[in-house]
């Protein structure tokens, strides 16, 4: 950990969470913004001294329990808890990574499948933290069920990219891919929980362009960009992604495909039968 990285990261969340946001009483005389330290070692069941000292620097290695009550207390989003990982390093505390005991949710809560059926015919998919597509909409089952992207029981979308021979003539930029596809599955992992490990065990196996990538620093996950694909039908296609996450869903996200320019466009309304125009570039 660098400088006073967590205790920095720790007083600007602090600030972030408005009084009423955990149901305490605003009050008058408020100097400070959000929460204040009192009021927080109050609802993580830590003493004032003990989160000074944390907030200092004076103590950078709270124990997991610890953790875990600041991150509850806080009510840190996924990508929160993804930046406080980055900060701490290697050492990702269980209580970073909710129920490791409990496999990875492979439901979608009926209102995610009601989006992705006003998302068609755009390309948009559901995963959890280890890649596990659990749901996508027709226009994806196009752009990448003739790519072999689906063919697993369930899809697993780091599975396909390092040990299916398809992926790389599939994506031309296969190693960007693998390195976001390796960190997002460092970010949803746990030495403690068997079904992210059992993933890790499997790619392990297939060499060191897996192992590599999953040795690095984690960094925070990829929430936006533009990836290159060729599909068999429609030949090569640029498009743009945007990820969101899914609150209280066990880490599970939604990814949604945009053509990233008016010949994707093009090629995505000839798979999807539509007329010329139907999916715009962005």
């Amino acid at each position: 950990m660098r400088e006073n990285q967590f205790g920095d990261f720790l007083r600007a969340r602090r600030e972030a969470v408005q009084p009423a946001d955990v149901g305490l009483p605003a009050g008058t005389r408020r100097r400070t913004p959000g929460l204040r330290r009192s009021e927080l070692a109050m609802l993580a069941g830590i003493s004032v001294e003990y989160l000074t000292r944390l907030e200092q620097g004076r103590d950078r290695h709270p124990s997991p329990e610890v953790l875990s009550a600041l991150v509850g207390a806080l009510q840190l989003s996924v990508t929160d808890r993804e930046q406080l990982w980055v900060i701490l390093g290697h050492n990702k505390p269980t209580a970073l990574c909710p129920s490791v005991a409990e496999p990875p949710v492979q439901q979608v809560r009926p209102g995610v499948r009601a989006v992705l059926d006003r998302l068609e015919p755009s390309p948009a998919l559901v995963i959890n933290r280890i890649g596990d597509v659990l749901a996508h909409t027709a226009g994806y089952q196009r752009l990448a069920g003739p790519l072999g992207v689906l063919d697993g029981e369930p899809p697993n979308l780091p599975r396909y990219l390092f040990t299916d021979p398809r992926a790389r003539d599939a994506h031309p930029d296969w190693p960007l891919l693998a390195d976001a596809q390796a960190n997002h599955l460092k970010l949803g992992s746990h030495e403690q929980d068997p079904h992210s490990m059992q993933l890790v065990a499997e790619l392990s196996a297939v060499g060191s362009e897996f192992t590599d990538r999953f040795r690095r620093s984690p960094t925070p996950a990829l929430r936006s960009g533009s990836e290159r694909w060729v599909h068999p039908e429609v030949g090569e296609l640029l498009l743009n992604f945007e990820i969101m996450d899914l609150a209280d869903l066990d880490s599970q996200r939604l990814a949604v495909y945009v053509p990233g320019d008016d010949v994707t466009s093009r090629a995505l309304d000839r798979l999807n039968g539509r007329q010329p125009g139907a999916l715009r570039a962005v």
